[in-house]
């Protein structure tokens, strides 16, 4: 079903679960269920039907919601898309920023591809640049790499570099590196510190950036950059 592009792996697990499915015209609910190519497969009662896989890389702007849908009729990262691209194909964020942060959101219809990147246990770079209310010391850096403890665990070592100060706003720019994406970790490190975030943007998820990309626009990942995240 992932593979098909109805939805992330998590999520199609969900669908199954729920008794959306159907296979032969009987209900199936057991996760791992194994099906041949002569199956009949339906979700929501429609033939499932392999499409062709699809990846782009958005720059997201602060004031979306990184979800298909939304109860509160809150803008998504979707509404962004021609909508010739989401009738074609059914397109999901990989993983989640923010409200208020923007930057690389990598999007796809590829759900094998979307839980290697957001449920692997293997490290990935995200690179983020921040704005911090502050001028942040050396001692609160050190901290950032070592780890901070968010809800009794910590964080894995981070990289830290200062790009500049503005002292006339008591403010500090740096590039954090993780290879985590706990809820909200970056601006709950920062916090831990001493340090808020007035400005978060996102620069670079495994390897892709944002270069050729203003806000709000985006274009379909290379062929090399799809290969690099397949080998993460």
């Amino acid at each position: 079903m992932a593979a098909s592009g109805v939805a992330s792996r998590r999520k199609c697990e969900e669908i199954i679960l729920a008794g959306r499915v159907k296979v032969n015209g009987e209900v199936v609910k057991t996760l791992g269920t194994k099906v041949g190519k002569k199956d009949i497969i339906l979700v929501d009662d429609k033939p499932l039907v392999k499409e062709e896989l699809v990846y782009y890389v958005l720059y997201k702007p602060t004031g979306y919601l990184t979800a298909v849908s939304d109860k509160l009729n809150r803008r998504l990262v979707l509404d962004l898309l021609a909508n010739d691209l989401k009738k074609q194909y059914r397109i999901f964020p990989i993983g989640r920023l923010d409200y208020d942060t923007s930057g690389v959101l990598l999007l796809t219809n590829d759900g094998n591809l979307s839980y290697r990147l957001t449920r692997s246990a293997k490290e990935i770079e995200k690179v983020y640049q921040v704005r911090l209310d502050g001028i942040i010391n050396q001692e609160a850096v050190m901290k950032l790499m070592k780890g901070i403890l968010l809800d009794g665990i910590m964080t894995k070592r981070a990289k830290v570099e200062i790009n500049s100060f503005d002292r006339k706003n008591n403010s500090s720019l740096i590039t954090l590196t993780i290879t985590e994406g706990r809820n909200r970790q970056v601006r709950r490190m920062c916090e831990a510190i001493g340090f808020p975030v007035k400005k978060l943007k996102r620069i670079s998820f495994g390897g892709v950036n944002l270069d050729g990309l203003s806000v709000g626009e985006y274009r379909a990942l290379k062929p090399h950059e799809i290969k690099v995240l397949y080998s993460l």
